[in-house]
């Protein structure tokens, strides 16, 4: 982006009206502001805040862990940054990046005066308390940033306007912003109360090209919700929905809301026999015989559980460098003592069969689920399969990788594979790689800050 790039019809951003222009007309999806604290300058770095949820405000991070000692372990990911002046022009800070402490644990900026040409050193260097720091964000993860003096007062003005919401240390400004406007929650609690309404649906999906399809497999419940949000399944790790994850979810009835399971995410290891020697050496080494006698293929699944011995493949489900809280404490979810760990599945010699590390699963994890609609759904068969989605959903909101590793530890997030090799004997065996990580409806409250229930 060229520092010489100016929008039309921009005056020196004084008022609010014009800050929330100029990142409207930067295409940014949504604006936050914190007021900052007298440590909060390019000597202290800025305060994310006090555990890792400030990461799911920022898509596409790239995580990774620094080469620091165990003792001071840290993980960090690059920020594509620009600063705004007066004028609407943009300017690149090319170190800025997000630091995260986990011995803390906390978040902090970093590297945001560093390389750039007009960065406003002399605020952001300062110690002067209730400076006002705006955030836009796009959805490809460029963030743009503008700080006000403190006699400006737009901090105050932020907290005045329609719907404004906290999301930990920053109010979020993007809706709300004039009289009537409904927030992104708004928005889609009436998509989903529209899609009630509809009754019995006809199973579909849409293509690439955005035409509908019918869907004759068992997990269409999830295309066709997804359908009837215009989203089409293309793999985007990003939410579907105005920055909410939609979770469609099988029921036998509305009444039992946390019956059932989920499966949250999906990665693929990054490391141990399975990432080494590929997947399919993984299951003839680990795996078994198709347990209901489908000839010449093997299986490697089940439900595997933190630190419990998997009857058929004998490996365990293991924590590396994370270090468990004390259940029931909800202000201490456990540390990660090596930036180096991860998740692993071990042989009873510990020997390494699979392994997620911490930077990836965070990545992954940060991407999906900071918020998320839980929809229940029922299916009939009979006169075509169709899916009828419920009047009741839960919403999650707030959630940091912390309560993630705290599930696994108390095992309600376990490992449930679904990798197969077919033609296990043949020259060209077909392998099927499905990893998957899953918990029970009913302990989906675990996962966040806050849980509501909304009822159309």
């Amino acid at each position: 982006m060229s520092n010489n790039q100016h929008m039309n019809d921009v005056k020196p951003p004084t008022s609010l009206a014009r800050i929330h222009k100029i990142f409207t007309d930067l295409d940014c999806k949504r604006i936050l502001v914190k007021d900052l604290a007298a440590n909060d300058n390019s000597k202290n770095q800025i305060y994310f805040g006090p555990n890792f949820e400030a990461a799911n405000l920022f898509p596409n991070l790239n995580i990774v862990s620094s080469d620091v000692s165990k003792a001071n372990s840290i993980f960090k990911a690059n920020l594509t940054f620009y600063w705004i002046d007066n004028d609407g022009l943009t300017y690149p800070a090319p170190y800025s990046q997000i630091i995260f402490y986990p011995q803390y644990p906390e978040i902090r900026w970093s590297g945001f005066l560093k390389g750039c040409s007009n960065a406003p050193s002399e605020l952001m260097a300062s110690r002067l308390e209730h400076r006002a720091l705006f955030l836009g964000i796009r959805n490809d993860g460029t963030v743009f940033g503008f700080v006000s003096h403190p006699r400006e007062k737009l901090y105050q003005q932020c907290k005045e306007l329609n719907n404004v919401s906290e999301k930990g240390v920053f109010l979020e400004i993007t809706d709300g912003y004039k009289k009537g406007q409904q927030t992104s929650k708004g928005l889609l609690i009436q998509k989903l109360r529209d899609i009630n309404h509809l009754g019995w649906i006809d199973s579909i999906r849409l293509d690439a090209n955005n035409n509908t399809l019918p869907c004759a497999s068992q997990n269409c419940g999830g295309y066709t919700l997804e359908a009837k949000f215009g989203i089409r399944p293309n793999g985007n790790a990003e939410p579907d929905f105005k920055g909410w994850e939609l979770k469609q979810h099988a029921v036998d009835n509305f009444k039992a809301l946390e019956s059932g399971v989920l499966t949250l995410m999906t990665p693929e290891p990054t490391g141990g026999v399975y990432k080494d020697q590929g997947a399919e050496h993984f299951v003839r080494k680990y795996g078994y015989k198709d347990t209901k006698g489908r000839p010449d293929r093997l299986n490697f699944g089940g439900t595997h559980y933190f630190n419990d011995l998997h009857e058929r493949t004998h490996l365990i489900l293991k924590l590396d460098g994370y270090k468990q809280g004390p259940e029931g404490n909800e202000s201490k979810l456990g540390k990660i003592t090596d930036s180096n760990g991860g998740l692993v599945l071990v042989d009873q010699k510990d020997n390494v069969a699979a392994r997620w590390d911490f930077p990836s699963l965070m990545s992954h994890w940060n991407k999906k689920h900071n918020q998320a609609a839980y929809v229940p759904s029922m299916m009939r068969k009979t006169p075509k399969q169709q899916y009828f989605y419920g009047d009741c959903v839960r919403l999650g909101e707030g959630t940091d990788f912390f309560r993630f590793l705290n599930a696994v530890a108390r095992q309600k997030i376990y490992y449930d594979p679904g990798i197969k090799v077919e033609g296990a004997n043949t020259s060209r065996p077909k392998v099927k790689k499905r990893s998957q990580f899953r918990i029970r409806s009913k302990d989906l409250s675990s996962l966040y800050r806050v849980m509501t229930l909304e009822k159309f």
